[in-house]
């Protein structure tokens, strides 16, 4: 059973995130992070339409599950196309499900 980590309005519950959200929150920040470069923290978040301090929480990756309009300002922001974000954050996962399997090859001496 999880237990939940707090309570907010209205009685909604947060669980405790994953070690893979965490692991993906944190790609997500760093990604960001490299793509804003020099601009300022507060430049993207008034052109993304959130808080700054909402934006310093993905970037440090404490904020691990973004609504997806969030994600599609912020990229649009700073020019990054959303199968560039998906195939950065989700990167660690293909590889750590590609390494569960052995890959098939065929010996010299058993191909025909």
């Amino acid at each position: 059973m999880t237990v939940p980590v707090f309570e907010w309005g209205h009685g909604q519950v947060r669980l405790p995130l994953t070690p893979a959200e965490v692991e993906r929150g944190q790609r997500l920040g760093a990604l960001l992070r490299r793509a804003r470069g020099c601009r300022s923290m507060l430049d993207v978040a008034l052109a993304s339409h959130i808080s700054p301090e909402t934006l310093r929480k993905i970037e440090s990756g404490r904020v691990a599950t973004l609504a997806f309009p969030t994600i599609a300002a912020i990229a649009d922001t700073l020019g990054l196309s959303l199968d560039a974000v998906w195939a950065e954050i989700s990167q660690a996962e293909r590889t750590v499900e590609d390494q569960s399997v052995l890959p098939v090859t065929r010996h010299p001496s058993l191909v025909s």
